[in-house]
């Protein structure tokens, strides 16, 4: 029993923020006319304002995501065609990530540096992974098991590391950047900044909720290491 529960435990606390998210962007996605633009309009205009033409904005089928190396803001289909409040507050939090980038903000630089590491070591893992087991058929050898798990645990290390250097970068976006922006602009009513406060909390909680998961997965590996 004790078990169940604390199994129920960890998948409220790994996915709880992810569903969460999910039902904030849908309660504020419904079509707005009175809105003079979509998000990918606003995020133009923003951009613009701020002297950063040269900041590009795209769709994207990956999720909303601004990114540094080629100065593009990328926004889903529905957030970028999309007259609605959740359209608007992610593009101003993606246009926040531009801004970062623009300032020279240390933390985006250490999460982008990061984030290549982290899909360099991914290919080595994956590689190691695929290989390994054909060498230990091969040559017989059981500690080839040990160097795959090794792999696995250094792969999602690295991912976990970036997730958690994510958070603050996000946090900023959204509460340093994005929320003054719509406060000054008076782009919003007072409700709808409520909701846009919602909105900018689930943006920096999708990657809490990818932390999580990817702490998840640490977790298991390490548990398979110790089985051993």
């Amino acid at each position: 029993m004790r078990i169940i529960i604390f199994l129920i435990f960890v998948l409220a606390i790994v996915f709880g923020p992810q569903l969460w998210t999910r039902r904030v962007f849908k309660k504020h996605s419904t079509p707005r006319q009175d809105f003079q633009g979509t998000g990918g309009e606003f995020a133009r205009h923003l951009l613009d304002l701020m002297n950063m033409g040269h900041v590009k904005v795209e769709t994207t089928p990956s999720g909303d995501h601004y990114d540094p190396m080629t100065k593009t803001v990328r926004l889903t289909q529905d957030n970028y065609d999309k007259k609605s409040l959740t359209a608007v507050t992610v593009a101003a939090h993606e246009v926040g990530h531009a801004m970062q980038d623009q300032s020279g903000y240390p933390p985006l630089k250490q999460r982008t540096r990061l984030i290549g590491v982290a899909q360099g070591a991914e290919k080595i893992g994956a590689g190691i992974t695929m290989g390994i087991p054909i060498v230990a058929m091969i040559t017989q050898t059981p500690a080839a098991g040990l160097i795959v798990l090794y792999a696995g645990i250094l792969t999602m290390g690295i991912s976990t590391l970036v997730h958690l250097i994510t958070l603050p970068v996000e946090w900023d976006a959204s509460f340093s950047r994005a929320l003054p922006i719509l406060q000054r602009g008076g782009y919003l009513s007072k409700q709808d900044m409520q909701g846009a406060r919602q909105i900018l909390t689930a943006a920096a909680f999708t990657y809490v909720a990818a932390s999580l998961a990817s702490l998840l997965n640490l977790w298991r590996w390490i548990m398979l290491l110790l089985r051993r």
